[in-house]
């Protein structure tokens, strides 16, 4: 009976897409924003002065639009744009006019490290169809920050080859870009008209946020109010190979016995590695991408979480540059693919491609140490193993319209014993202007591992007659995932329901919790004062109520935001929850309420600060579950004593205790300090120091770091792990802290492009 009525569901989500496709919608640009860029025949050196013979051939255009925090006024200050392109580049120059340049905000930062500063920068959608672009940003020292867009996101963790240098002048800045056609793609033709928006941030009493197009917030697609860069002839970057080999050495130590201070420790000997990747491009549109024993080490360490009374594994964003690389293809609105559950790989390749209707994306691995999340209702498990995996993940996705798409996935793990398999389908219509329809509907099917001295977890799927532990199982199961929301520039709301069955598993994405049925709705209403106080603000309300596969009621709650924009770019955020019931392990809680107070300034350039703090109850997630009440503080600082230095303070604490009794049942805080000096803007020295009281651990990272471009680069440090052994060393007369684990480390990589 389940299962005829999940055919049926996707049977009639299947024909509301057909239904609601849309044939048209809002408009896809603004036709009247129209700019022809110069042609030159020679490439030349850029500089941040614009004082190049050809810069003189290229007509000025105006931002003349205010986009944020009111839409309806013009911009508030002069910026001039001038585009030329050769066979090989496109230059971009912006003169930044500023009526008072001392309070102009620059940093000498790492790249995609200066959102607080001034920038100018260009989102350029190649193939005019509002579903994806790229972003080119620069700030008034030359410092660089990329990114791709879609109409509800934003990735910086894409990084481009390309080039850019700023000046500040006696009456604002200059900054130019040159952009190899090599770095990005656009379609296989020989004209080329492009949909482009050029931006401005101008932070001074409020953050000014000025384009080039009257961009209106009541519309919610920014790509879709872009204009048009026209009649781009005869250019090429097909055949284009990139070679991008490294090296790498580490010598690692620890202790002989992790529990005993006096154990001796144990130094390796020094691992060398080398190896490498090869990228071919034979169209303006395609890639292929290959990595022999890669190095995935990543130099910006994942920052600690509280998880002491989190009963689900946590997720932690990707940084490995192989994986980062073409990620916005692969995506969906469901994590059926996780690239970090891709954890050692011996070989990896990709295959992407993309036209103006179709786009698709290929990955292989062969992966050498597997881990697993094997979720459920109330908890999952993460699961470390040294097997061998061959996995596979396969995207499509076609573009229906301005807005809208309809898009497939499938992976596969398959490894000694077993595999699991996932299939979907993902869609986004824009049904009429300001109302949208996305969704996503899958099937998974798993063999499991025959290997209870690896996982032995009693725990049942369900009320199916599986369990959790890897004693070679077989079983399927089902997500189903809708939404149907109104964006606008004042009124908002969504409604969603979002259904996974307990034996769904999806072991190279990420779905820790399982055993769920639930409805969803929120309610937004937005306000533009734009006053000596409040620039603008909004009152949200939202709720949720969930019930297992069971039909068994498991939790229920509303949630109240309400959040300002002060003058002085200081953000005013009040959060409660004034219901919640929840059931955990077989017990009903009632009235969990708590609530949030939240602070963020950015008034001055040289110190800005946050926090929060939270008060409540909440459920003690033990084996026997207790209501208990406690707090939540949180708080960052950061000072840039000059636009070369910063240090960055983080802190976090977190308490709970018995309600109504003297019971603590966890307390304790986490420090990370992350101080950073750049010489240049692209030779920095870093060290970060973290102190974890639930684990009575310091962890140092110090780094130097050169970085000529966002893919050649040298590095140097070090990661060392200290531990308090006062309470569980053997030897009782030991007091402090001891060094447990350390490794040196030290890369170069080279990227040659031709």
């Amino acid at each position: 009976m389940k299962q005829t009525g999940y055919r049926f569901t996707l049977f009639f989500v299947w024909l509301i897409c057909v239904i609601l496709t849309p044939e048209t919608g809002i408009a896809q640009t603004q036709q009247s924003f129209s700019y022809e860029p110069v042609e030159i025949e020679e490439d030349f050196d850029i500089n941040g002065k614009m004082d190049d013979p050809a810069w003189a051939k290229a007509k000025p255009t105006l931002l003349q639009y205010q986009r944020q925090p009111n839409d309806q006024e013009p911009a508030p200050v002069e910026t001039r744009v001038k585009v030329l392109y050769s066979t090989d580049n496109l230059y971009i120059g912006f003169e930044s006019i500023d009526p008072e340049p001392a309070r102009i905000r620059a940093n000498v930062t790492d790249r995609d490290g200066f959102f607080g500063d001034d920038y100018v920068g260009v989102i350029l959608d190649t193939y005019s169809n509002n579903q994806q672009a790229y972003e080119f940003v620069v700030n008034p020292l030359g410092i660089q920050m990329d990114a791709t867009r879609t109409s509800t996101s934003e990735d910086f963790s894409y990084d481009a080859l390309w080039y850019s240098e700023a000046s500040i002048t006696g009456t604002g800045y200059i900054a130019v870009m040159k952009i190899p056609f090599k770095s990005f793609n656009f379609p296989d033709r020989d004209i080329q008209n492009w949909a482009i928006q050029f931006i401005r941030n101008y932070p001074r009493k409020n953050r000014y946020q000025l384009s080039w197009t009257n961009v209106m917030m009541d519309n919610p697609c920014l790509l879709c109010q872009s204009g048009q860069l026209t009649n781009i002839q005869y250019i090429d970057r097909s055949n284009t190979v990139e070679i991008l080999p490294y090296a790498a050495a580490t010598h690692r130590g620890a202790l002989l016995d992790p529990n005993n201070a006096e154990s001796g420790f144990d130094n390796e000997k020094i691992h060398t590695k080398a190896g490498g990747s090869i990228s071919y491009s034979p169209t303006t549109n395609s890639s292929l991408e290959m990595v022999v024993n890669p190095d995935f080490s990543q130099i910006e360490t994942d920052a600690s979480q509280i998880s002491v009374n989190e009963t689900f594994a946590l997720y932690f964003s990707e940084k490995r540059p192989f994986f980062v690389k073409g990620a916005d293809l692969f995506s969906t609105r469901e994590n059926l693919y996780y690239s970090r559950t891709i954890n050692n790989p011996f070989a990896a390749a990709k295959f992407t491609r993309a036209t103006n209707r179709f786009s698709i994306a290929f990955l292989s691995a062969y992966d050498r140490e597997a881990p697993f999340i094997v979720p459920g209702k109330e908890r999952s498990s993460q699961v470390q193993t040294n097997l061998n995996a061959y996995n596979n993940i396969l995207r499509g996705k076609y573009n229906l319209g301005e807005e809208s798409h309809i898009g497939s996935l499938i992976t596969t793990r398959n490894y000694e014993g077993g595999h699991n398999y996932v299939g979907g389908v993902d869609w986004a219509l824009a049904v009429a202007p300001n109302y949208y329809f996305r969704g996503q509907a899958g099937y998974s099917k798993t063999k499991e591992l025959d290997d209870m001295a690896l996982f032995s977890d009693p725990r049942t799927l369900g009320s199916s007659s599986n369990d959790a532990a890897f004693n070679g199982e077989k079983f399927g199961g089902t997500l189903l995932s809708a939404e149907f929301s109104r964006e606008s520039k004042y009124y908002n709301f969504s409604f969603d329901y979002d259904s996974y069955s307990p034996t769904l598993q999806t072991q190279t994405g990420f779905i820790n919790n399982v055993d769920r049925r639930q409805i969803g709705f929120s309610q937004g209403l937005s306000y533009y004062p734009d006053n000596d106080m409040i620039s603008q603000g909004s009152l949200n309300v939202s709720g949720n109520w969930r019930y297992d596969f069971d039909g068994e009621f498991q939790e229920r709650f509303m949630f109240v935001r309400f959040n300002n924009k002060l003058v002085g770019q200081n953000d005013l955020n009040i959060n409660f929850l004034p219901v919640n019931d929840e059931r955990f392990r077989g017990q009903m809680f009632r009235n969990i309420y708590r609530g949030t107070i939240s602070f963020n300034s950015n008034t001055y350039d040289t110190f800005s600060f946050g926090g929060s703090f939270e008060y409540g109850r909440n459920i003690n997630r033990s084996q026997v579950p207790t209501l208990g009440v406690g707090y939540n503080i949180s708080a960052d600082a950061t000072v840039k004593p000059t636009p070369r230095f910063r240090m960055t303070l983080n802190y976090n604490y977190s308490k709970l205790s018995e309600d109504g009794g003297d019971q603590t049942y966890y307390s304790g805080d986490i420090y990370r300090l992350n101080t950073r000096y750049n010489f240049t803007k692209r030779l920095f020295a870093r060290l970060i120091t973290e102190y974890n009281s639930f684990s009575e651990e310091v962890q140092i990272y110090p780094l130097l770091y050169y970085k000529a471009n966002a893919f050649t680069k040298f590095y140097i440090g070090m990661t060392s792990y200290h531990t308090d052994f006062y309470d569980n060393s053997v030897n009782r007369s030991y007091w402090g802290f001891r060094q447990t684990q350390r490794e040196f480390f030290v890369k170069f990589q080279y990227l040659i492009r031709s």
